[in-house]
C-alpha cells in the first residue's frame, strides 16, 4: 500500500456535498461536453478468495460509455483514433443510436478513451502508448515496475485516476452485496423470473429488445449501476493469463444475444485479443474516489489536492 498526492481538476461534483454516493464527471467542452456519472464502491468488506477483493475504496461507472460519449471524445481528441494493430481500429459502431452502448470497440481504443479522460482533466494517463498519436504507429507499451500500479499492474499508471476497470474492481462493483457476492447483479429477489434475471429488466438472451438498448433502460443493479448483466460485453483492463500488449483480456456481463449462463458472477467472462472488434463489445469506466472535503473545495471551484491510498 502506498500514498501519494492526487491533483483533481476539471471534475463537476453533483450532490456528494450532501454525502450522496453518485458524482458526475464533466468532460469536453461545448458542443462536445459530456458526463460520466459513477457510484462508490466501498473496500471495507470483500470476498475471502476469489474475484472480488478490492480493499480501497473506488468508483465505477453508472452506465456503459455511449456512441454520443464516444463521439464526444473523439471530436474533442483534435487527431484520429488510430493506431497498432490496424485491425483494432477498423470499424465504427454497428449498433447506432444516441445512448446505446458504443460497440465494435477494441481494448485499445478503449483505452485510448480512457487516457484521453485524464489528460484532458489534467491527470496522468492510465495506458502507455508509444510513437505518433491520431498516425499508424501509435501502440501499446507496458509501464515499468516503478510506474506500474501497486508496482505490479503493468498496464495501469500508479497516478492514473480514470481506467478500465480489472476484474476484481468490476465483480465487486456488480455482485457483492456487503456480505457475499451474489450470483446476478439484482437488488432485489423480484428482479429474479424463475431464479434467473428478469428478460423484462436486462437485456439479454434475445429479449424483447433484439438488440443493445439505451443505457439505463433496465432496472437500477445491486450497487447503483445499469448493465453490468446484459446489453453488450465490457472490456477488462487484466487478462486472462499472461502479460503483454498483445495479451487476450477479459470481457465481462453477457450480452443481447446470449444466454443466463453469461450473467453470472463465477462464469460471466470471456477471453479476446485486445485488437479484436465485435459489435458485441463494449466497456465502461472506473475511477479513484475523491475524498469529500476536497469534493466541498471542487464545487466551489477551487483546486483540490487530496491524498490516497494505492491499491
Amino acid at each position: 500500500m502506498k500514498a501519494r498526492t492526487v491533483v483533481v481538476t476539471g471534475v463537476s461534483v453533483c450532490a456528494l456535498i450532501a454525502g450522496a454516493a453518485m458524482a458526475g464527471d464533466t468532460f469536453g467542452t461545448g458542443a462536445n461536453e459530456f458526463t460520466i456519472d459513477f457510484v462508490t464502491i466501498s473496500g471495507a468488506t470483500n470476498p475471502d478468495s476469489g474475484y472480488g477483493i478490492v480493499s480501497d475504496d473506488y468508483r465505477m461507472g453508472v452506465h456503459e460509455i455511449t456512441n454520443d460519449q464516444w463521439d464526444k471524445f473523439r471530436n474533442s481528441l483534435g487527431v484520429g483514433v488510430w493506431g497498432t494493430p490496424r485491425e483494432a481500429y477498423l470499424d465504427n459502431s454497428a449498433w447506432t443510436g444516441t445512448n446505446v452502448p458504443t460497440n465494435n470497440t477494441s481494448w485499445y481504443e478503449a483505452a485510448q478513451f480512457v487516457n484521453w479522460l485524464n489528460t484532458s482533466t489534467d491527470h496522468q494517463a492510465a495506458y502507455k502508448f508509444t510513437g505518433t498519436q491520431g498516425t499508424g504507429n501509435y501502440r501499446l507499451a507496458l509501464w515499468s515496475a516503478e510506474e506500474a500500479d501497486d508496482d505490479t499492474n503493468f498496464y495501469r499508471h500508479k497516478d492514473a485516476f480514470y481506467y478500465l476497470p480489472n476484474v476484481d474492481e468490476w465483480v465487486k462493483a456488480g455482485y457483492w452485496n456487503g456480505t457475499a457476492l451474489q450470483t446476478y447483479t439484482n437488488a432485489s429477489p423480484g428482479d429474479l423470473r424463475g431464479g434467473v434475471p428478469d428478460p423484462t429488466k436486462w437485456n439479454y438472451g434475445w429479449s424483447a429488445w433484439h438488440r443493445p438498448c439505451d443505457v439505463g433502460s433496465g432496472v437500477e443493479e445491486l450497487n447503483g449501476t445499469f448493465d453490468m448483466m446484459g446489453n453488450v460485453w465490457e472490456w477488462m483492463e487484466s487478462q486472462p493469463q499472461e502479460i503483454g500488449t498483445n495479451a487476450p483480456r477479459w470481457l465481462c456481463g453477457g450480452t443481447y444475444n446470449l444466454d443466463q449462463s453469461y450473467l453470472a458472477s463465477v462464469t460471466g467472462r470471456i477471453g479476446h485479443f485486445p485488437y479484436f472488434e465485435h459489435m458485441t463489445f463494449g466497456f465502461r469506466v472506473a475511477s479513484e474516489l475523491p475524498e469529500p472535503a476536497s469534493l466541498a473545495l471542487l464545487a466551489l471551484g477551487g483546486l483540490a489536492v487530496l491524498r490516497r491510498k494505492r491499491r
